[in-house]
């Protein structure tokens, strides 16, 4: 029985290389292919069927990106194991030509890509606007999309679920007040509400740097902002008696401990938005809860700020940063017409074949 694909690019390495191991023991095949001579076809023929849906238990297409992920996990597993990646040409270390040209095709087939919408700051307002007289629960996922939005977080970073990146936890947290750093273990709940700066240590998390620390310094709005979400959920792990282990998206409610998962996030910022009216731009169906790190970046690019910091905050290695800003958010827009009047008005330096006049 062949394992099922997961059907989006998030499962591990160890995960994808699993479902390679079900694919080939299916067909009598050693893993590592090593009576294989040439191992690019079997390769196509796994591609085909990631792409297809035939190992996936929704039997859902996959985008091109998606099976690229799997051969590259074949690929990365070998080099493990001090074997020649089954990708590469026999040659060189290029990928075959075959494997690059079937990936075009499923690209040029793939549908446009669905980008989430990027909420603006009102949705965030109103979120913490219900929060304030609601349960733990509902805090808690209020606090947890405050951080997302200001630290540029992917889903697995901010909430209490399985994914290929590590959430915060509270031994991650640093606090200060000014330049003293506040001991969480001792320090009172009126030292965590007069604190000014927090910031984030990076462990196992996506893209990070081990030892790396991100800090951001009070918003100016109590309810919005960076510091008091974190001291928020400090005072109230350590109410619980929760352990320096404890990722920050776990709340107590009801009596008991319970995991803030996306699906919590993403119905809390749909009701929101909903609330909120057409007015936005977009519909509720447009966001979830991986929307937040493109609204963290899309603030950022609204208020002017350079793209090299938005990279380093969002922690992109690449000009990958570019998929998350949206040119729909019309701050950024408005005055490209009028500069392009002013800037379009110029003459050329003639070359040598121009006469002068």
């Amino acid at each position: 029985m062949q394992a099922g694909v997961s059907t989006g690019r998030a499962a591990s390495l160890e995960t994808k290389w699993e479902v390679w191991v079900a694919f080939t023991v299916d067909l009598g095949l050693d893993p590592l292919l090593e009576a294989v001579a040439d191992k690019v076809h079997i390769l196509q023929v796994f591609a085909e069927r990631i792409r297809s849906g035939q190992l996936s238990s929704s039997g859902r297409n996959l985008k091109s990106r998606s099976v690229e992920d799997y051969l590259r996990a074949v690929g990365q597993t070998n080099e493990l194991l001090g074997l020649k990646d089954p990708r590469k040409a026999a040659s060189s270390n290029a990928i075959d030509f075959r494997i690059k040209r079937m990936l075009r095709s499923y690209a040029k087939k793939d549908p446009p890509p669905n980008r989430v919408k990027p909420i603006p700051v009102q949705v965030l307002h109103r979120i913490a606007a219900i929060a304030q007289t609601a349960d733990e629960l509902t805090q808690g996922v209020c606090d947890m999309i405050i951080l997302a939005f200001f630290f540029l977080l992917r889903p697995g970073e901010y909430t209490d679920s399985r994914s290929d990146t590590t959430p915060f936890q509270l031994q991650d947290v640093q606090v200060f007040i000014g330049r003293r750093r506040l001991d969480l273990g001792t320090c009172t709940d009126a030292d965590l509400s007069s604190a000014t700066f927090v910031s984030l240590t990076f462990t196992d998390q996506k893209n990070g740097v081990r030892g790396e620390v991100i800090g951001l310094s009070n918003s100016g709005n109590p309810s919005v902002c960076p510091v008091h979400a974190v001291c928020r959920r400090i005072q109230h792990l350590r109410t619980h008696g929760a352990q320096p282990a404890t990722p920050l998206a776990r709340v107590f409610a009801f009596g008991a401990w319970a995991k803030i998962t996306p699906t919590h996030i993403t119905t809390t910022l749909r009701t929101a938005v909903s609330f909120l009216g057409p007015e936005l731009g977009f519909l509720a169906s447009d966001v979830s809860a991986r929307c937040l790190r493109a609204a963290g970046a899309t603030a950022l690019l609204n208020a002017k700020v350079d793209g090299d910091i938005i990279k380093l905050l969002g922690r992109w290695h690449s000009d990958a940063m570019l998929r998350y800003l949206h040119l729909q958010a019309a701050p950024i827009m408005k005055d490209y017409s009028r500069l392009m009047l002013s800037g379009g008005s110029f003459t050329l330096i003639p070359n040598q074949l121009v006469p002068s006049y």
